[in-house]
């Protein structure tokens, strides 16, 4: 089963969606009882930074979240939600994040049109089980102004090109991030939420 944690400010249906049309089975949670007990968590997210950190410290999900993490049991951060998985972010103001994967969130040079918002394909730096039947430079969909900068490459496993290199994909042991939605980009995005799915797969 996938669990997939609600903080109000995410579309969860199309995420849901993406999950029960490959066959799996979804839970869709606030209740850190719910993570605590989950076998692969998502955490999705749209909005800001700031705000997304205080809803999941106000219902105690952020320790939950670190607990499952730190478990090595699979967590995926989509958009916001993967940005949320790093130490910081300058977002408004400077919060502090999850601190899973350490490094930082920035919002893209001042020569750059923001939000960046489209198509754009994403190069895969490194082989992930998240990328099995994804061809290389494959196109997803992103909408975002931030970014995630990682202290160790490594764990880049993908990036993208918005007149300039970002990095689109994340993967430090069982702990996964993708920037772009891989819930609105269609077939491959699908098979990514797919791939996601079949470390534990539990159908």
């Amino acid at each position: 089963m996938i669990t997939i944690i609600d903080l109000g400010i995410s579309n969860i249906k199309s995420i849901t969606r993406g999950f029960v049309t490959q066959g799996f089975r979804v839970r869709v949670t606030a209740d850190p009882r719910d993570v605590r007990s989950a076998e692969s968590l998502v955490l999705p997210g749209v909005g800001a930074f700031p705000k997304a950190m205080e809803v999941l410290r106000e219902k105690g999900l952020d320790l939950a979240i670190k607990e499952h993490a730190l478990s090595g049991k699979p967590l995926l951060g989509i958009c916001l939600g993967m940005q949320l998985l790093f130490s910081d972010s300058t977002e408004h103001i400077h919060a502090q994040g999850l601190d899973i994967i350490k490094g930082h969130v920035v919002r893209f040079p001042s020569d750059r049109s923001v939000p960046h918002m489209g198509w754009n394909e994403v190069i895969q730096r490194h082989p992930s089980i998240l990328f099995k039947g994804i061809p290389d430079r494959a196109d997803f969909y992103f909408v975002h102004s931030y970014y995630a900068v990682p202290d160790d490459d490594k764990c880049i496993i993908g990036e993208s090109d918005h007149y300039g290199k970002f990095v689109a994909v994340v993967q430090n042991g069982m702990v996964f991030g993708t920037q772009f939605h891989p819930e609105k980009s269609h077939r491959y995005g699908l098979l990514l939420l797919r791939n996601f799915a079949t470390i534990t797969d539990n159908t």
